[in-house]
C-alpha cells in the first residue's frame, strides 16, 4: 500500500509564482525525486507519492504549514491503495491509491474542506475524515508565527524549545506561545492515532 496526495494551492494568484513555488518544490523534494515521486502542473496543482502510509497525514500538514507562512494554503486529498503503474511522471502513473486520491480531490470544494482521506474502508475513511474535520477548524486559521513553528517542529522533531527559539530568533517562552496558539501537541496526537489506525488498515 502506498498513499497518494493531490492538491491544489489557494490563493496562489495573490503572489508572484517565484514568491512560492521554489519553496514548495525544496519542501516536496523532501518526498522523493521529480517528476516520477512528485510533480507540480497546471501551474498551482501538484502531486506527490508518499511510500510508507504512516507519513501521509503529517506531509499534508507540513505543507499546509508551509503555505501558511506565506499567507496561503492548499486543498489535499489523501488516497490509500497499490500502484499498478509506474510512469517516468508521477501524473501518468496509476493505481487504486490515484484513483481514490483523484476522486476525493473533484469533491473537495464541494465539500467545503481542504483536506480529506480516501482509503476504500468505509469505517477508517468515516472516522479520520471527521476528526480531520474538526482539526481544521483551527488548522485553516494558523497564522504566519504559529505556521513558521509548525514547520520547523515537524522537520526537527528532537529540538527542543530553546533550539527551536533559536532557529526562529525568538525566545523559549515565545516558542511555547506559538506551539499552543497552533494546537501542535493535539495535532501530533492525531498524528499519533492515524499512524495507528493505518497500521490496523494494512493488516
Amino acid at each position: 500500500m502506498i498513499s497518494i496526495i493531490t492538491g491544489d494551492i489557494i490563493g496562489s494568484r495573490q503572489l508572484k509564482p517565484k514568491d512560492w513555488i521554489d519553496g514548495l518544490k525544496k519542501l516536496l523534494n523532501l518526498f522523493g525525486k521529480n517528476p516520477n515521486e512528485w510533480e507540480i502542473y497546471r501551474g498551482d496543482e501538484f502531486q506527490i507519492e508518499i511510500k510508507n502510509p504512516e507519513d501521509a497525514l503529517l506531509s499534508t500538514l507540513l505543507i499546509k504549514a508551509y503555505l501558511r507562512t506565506l499567507k496561503l494554503d492548499a486543498r489535499m486529498s489523501i488516497g490509500f491503495g497499490d500502484k499498478v503503474h509506474t510512469s517516468k511522471k508521477i501524473s501518468e502513473s496509476n493505481g487504486t491509491a490515484f484513483i481514490r486520491s483523484g476522486e476525493l480531490f473533484e469533491t473537495l470544494k464541494k465539500q467545503k474542506t481542504t483536506l480529506a482521506l480516501k482509503s476504500g474502508n468505509a469505517d477508517f475513511d468515516t472516522k479520520l475524515n471527521l476528526m480531520l474535520r474538526l482539526s481544521l477548524t483551527f488548522m485553516d486559521n494558523w497564522l504566519v508565527p504559529a505556521a513558521e513553528f509548525i514547520v520547523i517542529a515537524i522537520q526537527n522533531p528532537t529540538l527542543t524549545q530553546e533550539e527551536i527559539g533559536l532557529k526562529l530568533g525568538i525566545n523559549q517562552a515565545a516558542v511555547s506561545r506559538r506551539q499552543k496558539r497552533a494546537q501542535f501537541d493535539l495535532m501530533m496526537d492525531l498524528d499519533l492515532y492515524f499512524r495507528a489506525q493505518i497500521k490496523e488498515l494494512t493488516l
